[in-house]
């Protein structure tokens, strides 16, 4: 998912927005090595707060959705791979947030892992973006 939203940071460019992600963790060279598939600023956020007051997990029940697997197998045949430390429970998500009052333009939150953004409703929702 990086690498994909990755290869918007040309368009998001010319609209002068910036790509960023935030990390829950910082296990060995995990991040350095996502900084390898997304090309933005990575912050690293050790207190969690901005997954929120109530995080969103998958239980141990979730690794047999059918999706998951199918996520996973996508992943690992595109060449990609992860690790097996850390917390590995906390869903992610993708948001494209305006500038000043603008708040959230969209709003993607994975509802399993791998779970993957609409690219076009990234590029349409950063174009609604009025620079400050």
């Amino acid at each position: 998912e990086a690498s994909e939203l990755s290869s918007l940071k040309p368009q998001l460019s010319k609209l002068g927005v910036p790509l960023y992600a935030v990390v829950k963790e910082k296990i060995g060279t995990e991040v350095e090595d996502f900084q390898h598939y997304f090309k933005g600023e990575i912050f690293l956020d050790e207190k969690k707060g901005f997954y929120g007051p109530r995080r969103r997990k998958m239980m141990l029940s979730g690794f047999f959705r059918l999706g998951v697997w199918q996520n996973f197998f996508r992943a690992w045949r595109s060449g990609y791979s992860g690790n097996l430390e850390g917390e590995g429970f906390t869903l992610g998500g993708v948001y494209v947030i305006g500038a000043g009052r603008q708040g959230v333009l969209l709003e993607h939150r994975e509802k399993e892992f791998g779970d993957k953004v609409s690219l076009p409703s990234v590029l349409e929702a950063a174009e609604k973006i009025k620079p400050q």
